[in-house]
């Protein structure tokens, strides 16, 4: 996936693993994606794919005992080899995060608006009192109603909707230029998902924002994004246009994907499916993960891995058989 200019995201070859009592976890191997600015790129694959472990490896969140290799550019310069301190001034002013769960991602023992204040103080010059208008202006921006009141209240006194918007607020508290969004709509019911994916766009405009976007729902990635990468097993098995992907996916598995969302055109049919389960990340099988799963697979798919590769303008696919996959039945 390229971006337009260094200025944007660049990731190579990120590759993160886990120790663990029955062997190495390999949950992200050899991820290459770029988000150029302004730009929303949505990550999707079912849970346990890697999307959410990629998101924290390029943060730097990793904890032992995960261990992260690769590079990860920003702007010219290479997070991975950063200092904790220079990365520190990055993270939260350049570049913030969205966590999954804002039930849980909220301090329950800090008022709001003081965790709002916490990225300013961290990041800014500004006195408390330039700190309180700002959380007061971001709270707002964001839509949480009553904001004043609201910025003395603890996190268990909000609804999910307004945590969710309490979190989208901390992260933008210092204008950053990249967002690595989480899952943001989880468990908030369909139309407090409409509110929070409307302000996401709404704030990249007006903040000149590029937007990483991790998300199982394929709704989201057609309503959202602009490109998008397809992971299975921790690998990037796909990119594209979402307008390119959802036309005519090459991977068996982005296929499959498609496959099973519902159609609402023809009434008590089963909805298509995938057979199998995804494989332990622990005992990966030979060649390609999905062989075990996929339809178009051969022996040669069962022996080698297929790289990731350009399979037609600005796509990519890590599949041998790809023209077959395009050239299967249409599905949407």
């Amino acid at each position: 996936m390229q971006a337009s200019d260094n200025s944007g995201l660049v990731v190579r070859g990120l590759t993160t693993t886990f120790d663990t009592a029955r062997g190495t976890a390999i949950a992200a191997a050899d991820v290459d994606f770029d988000v150029a600015p302004g730009e929303v790129v949505g990550l999707v694959g079912e849970s346990g794919s890697g999307k959410s472990v990629t998101l924290r490896s390029v943060m730097r969140l990793i904890r032992e005992p995960g261990k992260v290799t690769g590079r990860v550019e920003w702007g010219g310069r290479d997070l991975m080899a950063m200092s904790d301190e220079d990365l520190r001034q990055v993270r939260g002013s350049e570049i913030a995060m969205i966590f999954q769960e804002p039930m849980t991602a909220l301090n329950p023992v800090l008022p709001v608006g003081l965790q709002i204040e916490e990225n300013l103080s961290a990041h800014t010059g500004l006195d408390r009192r330039a700190r309180r208008a700002r959380a007061l202006e971001l709270m707002t921006i964001v839509g949480i109603p009553d904001a004043e009141r609201r910025l003395n209240e603890y996190p268990h006194q909000f609804s999910g909707g307004m945590r969710q918007r309490a979190m989208i607020a901390i992260a933008l508290a210092c204008s950053p230029k990249l967002l690595l969004a989480d899952e943001p709509t989880t468990a908030l019911d369909v139309t407090i998902q409409d509110q929070i994916l409307k302000l996401l766009l709404d704030l990249r405009d007006r903040l000149a924002m590029s937007v990483v976007l991790v998300t199982h729902d394929l709704g989201v990635v057609a309503a959202t994004c602009d490109r998008m990468a397809v992971m299975y097993a921790g690998r990037i098995v796909e990119t594209g246009t979402v307008v390119d992907v959802f036309a005519q996916p090459r991977h068996p598995y982005t296929r499959g994907l498609l496959g099973s969302v519902p159609r609402g055109r023809a009434v008590r049919t089963m909805l298509s499916s995938i057979d199998g389960t995804p494989p332990s990340l622990t005992d990966l099988p030979d060649g390609c993960a999905f062989h075990p799963r996929c339809s178009f697979a051969t022996e040669q798919c069962r022996r080698e891995r297929p790289p990731l590769a350009p399979v037609a303008p600005g796509r990519m696919a890590a599949c041998f058989h790809h023209d077959r996959v395009a050239a299967s039945e249409a599905i949407l």
